[in-house]
C-alpha cells in the first residue's frame, strides 16, 4: 500500500485508472462533484473501489462541510448549512447551537453513508480572527477557541453516529492566513503565546482518528517550511503540543502554496512526517509519479490509518428527523 490518496477523473473509474490502482494500492481516494452524480452511479463506483481493493473498510474521502465546501448537492442531494450559521445561533443559545451542530453531522454522515462514503474531511477547526481569509471565514465555526471545539467536538461526534469518520483540519490551525492556500503561501508572524488559542481546539479533540495539515508557515515554530512540510511542526507541534496521534493526512499536495513537483512535494511531506499525502486532481501521470516516488506505507502509518477506519460503525438515526430537529434549533439564531 502506498501512502496516498487519490482522486478518480469522472464519474467511473476508467481502464487506466483501474490497472493503476491495482497496481499502486493507494491507501484511499477523495471525490469530488465530479464523481457525484446521483446515489446509484456513486454507490456503484464506491462499491468498485471496494471490490478492487478488496475490503470493506477503504477509505473513501469527500469535503462535504456544508455551505460552499460541497462536492454533494442539489438537485441530487439536499443543501446543509455551514460553520457560521451554528456560530450564530451559539451567540444565543450555545447548547442548541451543540445539538444542531450535531444532528447536522449525523444527517451528513448517514447521506455519505448511503452512497459508501466513509470518511469526511470535517468540521473545520480553525479559529478565525481579523483578517482571516474568506476561504476559510465562511466555512468555520467562529472566533472563539472553546466554541470552534464543542461545535468541532458535537460535528465529529455526529459524523461517527452517522457512519463516517471526521478529519480534524487544518493543523495546526489556518484562521491567522490572511491569503488563500489554494493559491498563495500563507505566512503567519503571530508569537507561540498568541498560537496557543488557534491549537486549543485541535488539543481539545486530539483523540480523534484523522487530522489534515495546513499549507501555512508559521514563523514562530519554522521560518523556513509550511507546517505540511516541516518535521518541527509535525512532531513538536501537532504530535507534541497538540497530543495528536491519529491519521495525519496533508492537504491537498497540488496547492499551490507548495513549491515543486506533485512527486516532490509527495515525498517531502511523508519525510516531514506526514502519514497520508493527498492528491485530489487525478492527473494519472502526476499520480504515476508520486506511486513511483513514494516507498510503502510506513508501519505505525498503517496502524493508524486501521486504527481510524476500525472506529467506522453502522449508521444509526433518521435522516428527516435529524434535518427538521436541525433546522428547528437554527431558527432560534435566524
Amino acid at each position: 500500500m502506498k501512502p496516498v490518496i487519490f482522486g478518480l477523473s469522472g464519474p467511473t473509474l476508467t481502464s487506466d485508472e483501474r490497472a493503476f490502482f491495482a497496481e499502486a494500492r493507494p491507501a484511499g481516494y477523495i471525490l469530488f462533484k465530479r464523481n457525484c452524480l446521483d446515489r446509484q452511479q456513486l454507490r456503484a463506483l464506491t462499491d468498485e473501489l471496494r471490490t478492487l481493493e478488496g475490503r470493506s473498510d477503504v477509505a473513501i474521502l469527500v469535503d462535504q462541510e456544508g455551505g460552499r465546501v460541497a462536492r454533494l448537492g442539489p438537485p441530487e442531494w439536499p443543501a446543509f448549512p455551514a460553520g457560521p450559521d451554528f456560530d450564530r445561533l451559539y451567540d444565543i443559545a450555545p447548547m442548541s447551537a451543540i445539538e444542531a451542530a450535531r444532528a447536522n453531522a449525523q444527517a451528513l454522515g448517514l447521506m455519505m453513508a448511503e452512497v459508501g462514503i466513509t470518511v469526511d474531511c470535517h468540521p473545520i477547526l480553525d479559529v478565525i480572527g481579523p483578517g482571516t481569509t474568506e476561504a476559510i471565514s465562511i466555512r468555520a465555526f467562529g472566533s472563539e477557541p472553546k466554541r470552534v471545539a464543542a461545535l468541532g467536538r458535537a460535528t465529529l461526534e455526529g459524523l461517527a453516529a452517522g457512519g463516517v469518520v471526521g478529519v480534524l483540519k487544518h493543523m495546526p490551525g489556518h484562521g491567522r492566513a490572511k491569503v488563500d492556500s489554494h493559491h498563495l503561501l500563507p505566512t503567519v508572524t503571530a508569537t507561540a503565546a498568541e498560537l496557543e488559542d488557534d491549537l486549543a481546539p485541535f488539543r481539545a479533540l486530539a483523540h480523534a482518528p484523522m487530522g489534515m495539515t495546513s499549507h501555512i508557515v508559521f514563523e514562530a515554530w519554522d521560518a523556513e517550511r509550511p507546517a505540511t512540510m516541516s518535521p518541527t511542526i509535525i512532531n513538536d507541534v501537532i504530535r507534541g503540543k497538540i497530543g495528536f496521534d491519529g491519521l495525519l493526512m496533508t492537504d491537498d499536495i497540488d496547492m499551490k502554496a507548495l513549491s515543486g513537483t506533485p512527486a516532490d512535494k509527495a515525498s517531502g511531506a511523508i519525510a516531514a512526517g506526514c502519514d497520508i499525502v493527498l492528491d485530489c486532481w487525478a492527473r494519472l501521470d502526476e499520480m504515476v509519479a508520486i506511486a513511483d516516488r513514494l516507498d510503502d506505507i510506513a508501519q505505525p502509518s498503517r496502524d493508524r490509518l486501521d486504527r481510524a477506519m476500525a472506529t467506522l460503525r453502522p449508521a444509526e438515526g433518521v435522516f428527516a428527523d435529524l434535518v427538521a430537529k436541525r433546522d428547528e434549533l437554527l431558527a432560534i439564531g435566524a
